[in-house]
C-alpha cells in the first residue's frame, strides 16, 4: 500500500481525472509545490481528500474531527502553544506507552523526534486538517494559563458567574465589576463555541434573559438577575463605544475581538423597551472560510445552471428569502466563483461582511447619503465586469440596477420575497417597467436555510405513507434510500440538528416566461408555468435532501410551511 503513488490514490478514491492529475504535476513542478497542494490551488480537490488519500498511502488514519475537551491537560501543559501552532501538531492521548499525535504533515519526522524526546515514547501520528489542528490548539491551551498566549475572552462556568452577581457585595467592593466583564466575556466564548450566530440579551418585568441563535432557533441559556442588567448593558455598550447614558433611542455598534485565536465581528444592536434595553449581538467569524455554491447545498440542477448564470457577460441574477436565510452567503459563493483577475468586480454592501481578495467593497453608510442607489450610481463610473449590490430595497436602486445589466454589466443582488417568481412581482411593484424586467432579469433563486440531521444520533426510520404525501414523494422514492429521523445527544444539544444547508428554487428567465412578464401576469401563474419546465420547488428541494439522509422531513415541513404550491412526486 505504502509504495503506491498518491496520484494513483487519487484516481482511484476521488473525482480527479487524468487531465486535471497531469496540470496538477505540470504546476508542482514549475512552482516548487507539493502534489497536493498543486491540485487545491488549482480547485480540482479539497485539502480533504488529499488528506484522506496520504493517510492511504502512508498506512495513518485520517482524523476528520478532534475533540480538544477531551485532551487531558498534562499532555499539553509541557508542550509549548508556539511550537504547536507552528508545527500544526497537537497531542491526543497518551495509550499503552504511545503518544497519539494529531499532524497536518506526517512527514515532518523532525517534530515525531523532538515529540518522542519531549514525552518519552514512541510517537503515532494521526493526520487531521491544519484548519482543524489550529482550532483545537486554540480550544485547549485556552483552558490553561500558557503566558503570552492567554485569549482575553475565556470560558467560565455560566451558572457560578451568575449566582456570584446575585451574592450581597460589600458598599467598599460594589464597585469592582469582575462578575459583570467575566459573564460578558464568557457568553461571547460559548457563543463562538456553540456556533451560534446571535446573542439575544432580552429584559422582561421580573427577569433578564439571554438566549442564543443556533441554526436558526433560539435557546435559553442564562437568567442573571434582573438587577444586574444595567450593569451587563452597560458593559456591552462600552465594548461597542456606544453611548452608555443614552437608553431612550435604538443604538447601533460593533465589537472585535479574539476568541480562541478566531477574529470575530460583533455587530451590536440595542433598542429600549418596556422593561429595559434589549441587546442583539450578531455574531461573524471573520476567520471563516467562504463556502462555495455545492457547500452550501446548490445540487443537480440548480448547481448547473447557476454556475452557467454567473458566467454571463450581463444581465440580473437575484437571490431572494427572508432574512436570515443565507442570501449573502450566496452571493459571496458566487463572486468567489467568478473572481478571477480578468474581472473588475465592485460590491457596495450594508455592511461589508466578509473580505474578498481582488474585489472592491463599498460600505453603506446613509449618513453621508452613500446609499445602495448612490453607491451603484457610483461603481458604474469604475468600469466594472461585475457589480453586487447586497440588496434592491427602492425604485431608484431597482431602476439603476436594470440599466446596468442593460449596458453590458453582470449584476448580482438580493431581493426580500418568499418564492422566486414573486421577486419578478416585487420589481414591478416597485416601479420597474414589466419589459425592463423581462429583458434584464437572467434568473431567481430563492433560499431556506434548514437544519442538517445530526450524525452521532440520527436513527433510520421507515416513515408512512402520510408522511411523504406531505412533502411531495411517494414510497417508490424510497427505493435504495434512507430516512432518518432527529433523536438528540450531548454533541447536538439535544436538538437531533447539528449544522445548516440550504434549500433552493431556481427559476431562469426564457422566452415563455418573459411573455408572461411582459402581460404583468401574476406570481402564481408565473411559478406554475417554471414548474412545467423543471422549476424543483424549495419543498421539493428540501425532500430530496432528506432522501439523500441529510435532514428530515420534519425539518423541510417546518422550513416551507408555505410552500405547498406543488405536492407532486419528487422526480429521483
Amino acid at each position: 500500500m505504502e509504495d503506491r503513488s498518491l496520484g494513483a490514490i487519487l484516481l482511484e478514491n476521488t473525482s480527479l481525472t487524468q487531465e486535471q492529475l497531469e496540470e496538477g504535476l505540470s504546476v508542482q513542478r514549475e512552482k516548487g509545490v507539493k502534489l497536493g497542494e498543486a491540485l487545491v490551488q488549482l480547485k480540482h480537490l479539497r485539502m480533504e481528500d488529499i488528506l484522506k488519500a496520504l493517510s492511504i498511502q502512508l498506512g495513518m488514519p485520517y482524523l476528520n474531527k478532534l475533540t480538544p475537551e477531551e485532551i487531558p491537560l498534562d499532555l499539553i501543559k509541557d508542550l509549548p502553544i508556539n511550537y504547536a501552532k507552528k508545527n500544526e501538531v497537537l497531542p491526543l492521548k497518551r495509550e499503552d506507552g504511545r503518544i497519539f499525535v494529531a499532524m497536518a504533515d506526517p512527514f515532518n519526522h523532525v517534530v515525531i523526534d523532538d515529540l518522542r524526546l519531549l514525552f518519552g515514547g514512541s510517537v503515532k501520528p494521526l493526520i487531521t486538517s491544519s484548519y482543524e489542528i489550529m482550532s483545537a490548539i486554540n480550544l485547549a491551551y485556552n483552558k490553561i494559563s500558557e503566558t503570552g498566549d492567554k485569549v482575553d475572552v475565556g470560558d467560565e462556568n455560566l451558572d457560578t458567574l451568575g449566582q456570584e452577581l446575585e451574592e450581597v457585595q460589600d458598599l467598599l467592593e460594589s464597585a469592582d465589576e469582575a462578575p459583570i466583564i467575566r459573564l460578558v466575556n464568557s457568553l461571547m466564548f460559548r457563543a463562538v463555541k456553540q456556533k451560534a450566530s446571535d446573542i439575544h440579551i432580552e429584559p422582561f418585568e421580573k427577569e433578564l434573559v439571554v438566549r442564543f441563535r443556533i441554526d436558526g432557533i433560539l435557546y435559553d441559556v442564562l437568567r442573571p438577575p434582573k438587577k444586574a442588567m444595567a450593569a451587563i448593558i452597560s458593559r456591552v455598550k462600552v465594548m461597542a463605544n456606544l453611548n452608555i447614558a443614552e437608553k431612550r433611542l435604538p443604538q447601533d455598534g460593533r465589537i472585535r475581538i479574539k476568541i480562541a485565536g478566531k477574529d470575530i465581528d460583533i455587530r451590536v444592536s440595542t433598542v429600549p423597551t418596556s422593561f429595559g434595553e434589549s441587546v442583539v449581538m450578531r455574531l461573524l467569524d471573520k476567520s471563516q472560510v467562504l463556502l462555495e455554491l455545492e457547500q452550501i447545498g446548490v445540487t443537480g440542477r440548480n448547481l448547473e445552471h447557476m454556475n452557467k448564470l454567473i458566467e454571463k457577460s450581463h444581465g440580473i441574477i437575484l437571490v431572494t428569502g427572508p432574512t436570515g436565510s443565507g442570501k449573502t452567503t450566496t452571493l459571496y459563493a458566487a463572486l468567489s466563483k467568478i473572481n478571477s483577475i480578468d474581472k473588475k468586480i465592485i460590491t457596495v454592501e450594508d455592511p461589508v461582511e466578509y473580505q474578498l481578495s481582488g474585489v472592491n467593497q463599498i460600505p453603506v453608510n446613509p449618513k453621508i447619503e452613500l446609499t445602495f442607489a448612490a453607491g451603484l450610481r457610483a461603481i458604474l463610473r469604475q468600469d466594472p465586469d461585475v457589480i453586487m449590490v447586497g440588496e434592491i430595497r427602492d425604485k431608484e436602486t431597482a431602476e439603476i440596477a436594470v440599466q446596468a445589466a442593460l449596458t453590458g454589466h453582470l449584476v448580482i443582488s438580493t431581493l426580500h420575497t418568499n418564492d422566486s417568481a414573486s421577486s419578478i412581482t416585487r420589481l414591478i411593484d416597485m416601479g420597474v417597467e414589466p419589459f425592463l424586467v423581462s429583458s434584464s432579469v437572467l434568473g431567481i433563486l430563492a433560499q431556506r436555510l434548514l437544519r442538517t440531521v445530526c450524525k452521532d444520533c440520527a436513527r433510520k426510520y421507515v416513515p408512512t405513507a402520510e408522511e411523504l404525501e406531505k412533502v411531495g414523494l411517494s414510497l417508490d422514492s424510497l427505493k435504495g434510500r434512507q430516512l432518518y429521523r432527529a433523536v438528540g445527544c450531548k454533541n447536538c444539544m439535544n436538538t437531533g440538528y447539528s449544522g445548516r444547508t440550504g434549500i433552493h428554487e431556481l427559476l431562469l428567465m426564457d422566452d415563455d416566461i418573459r411573455a408572461e412578464v411582459m402581460k404583468n401576469t401574476d406570481a402564481t401563474t408565473i411559478k406554475r408555468l417554471a414548474m412545467t419546465k423543471g422549476l424543483l420547488t424549495l419543498r421539493e428541494d428540501g425532500a430530496q435532501k432528506a432522501l439523500r439522509g441529510q435532514t428530515t422531513l420534519e425539518e423541510v415541513l417546518r422550513v416551507t410551511q408555505e410552500d405547498v404550491e406543488r405536492t407532486a412526486t419528487v422526480a429521483v
